[in-house]
């Protein structure tokens, strides 16, 4: 795979807004239930609870991956830096980061991956402020970072 942060940045924009369209409909086909469970005369309690839980979880999903979405929106794609920070692609002898949103595993169609991760990943906390050529250790293996991009 050639790097291109650009498509990795897309890519990634993608998952995430295909998140909030998940967490959306999941939400309306509660709400339809919420609103079947009002008309009927044998109302369920129990089974009203159980959706709004749902409701609420899924609220609590939606919340996320649209913030999700708002720090993509800061990355700057123009800027390029030698040192790994928020907004990277990382290129090791092993795998590739965007250091990103929490994604995790990204596949592009010639079946390369990306793992985008956040700054809260403990992977990040290791790689943070080093550049190409630097080393780190993670999970007890020995990883080179051959480019920052």
């Amino acid at each position: 795979m050639v790097i291109n942060k650009k498509e990795i940045y897309y890519k990634s924009l993608e998952a995430v807004n295909r998140r909030i369209e998940k967490y959306e409909k999941e939400m309306d086909m509660i709400k339809e239930s919420m609103e079947a469970n009002d008309v009927k005369t044998d109302y369920d309690e129990d089974n009203k609870g159980q959706l709004l839980g749902d409701f609420e979880k899924y609220a609590e999903y939606l919340n996320q991956a649209q913030e999700m979405k708002e720090k993509l929106a800061n990355i700057d794609l123009e800027h390029y830096s030698e040192t790994v920070n928020f907004g990277s692609v990382v290129e090791t002898d092993k795998d590739l980061y965007f250091v990103a949103v929490p994604i995790g595993e990204i596949e592009f169609e010639d079946g390369s991956k990306v793992y985008s991760i956040s700054t809260e990943a403990p992977i990040y906390e290791v790689m943070r402020d080093k550049k190409a050529g630097d080393s780190f250790s993670f999970n007890d293996k020995e990883r080179k970072i051959k480019k920052v991009h």
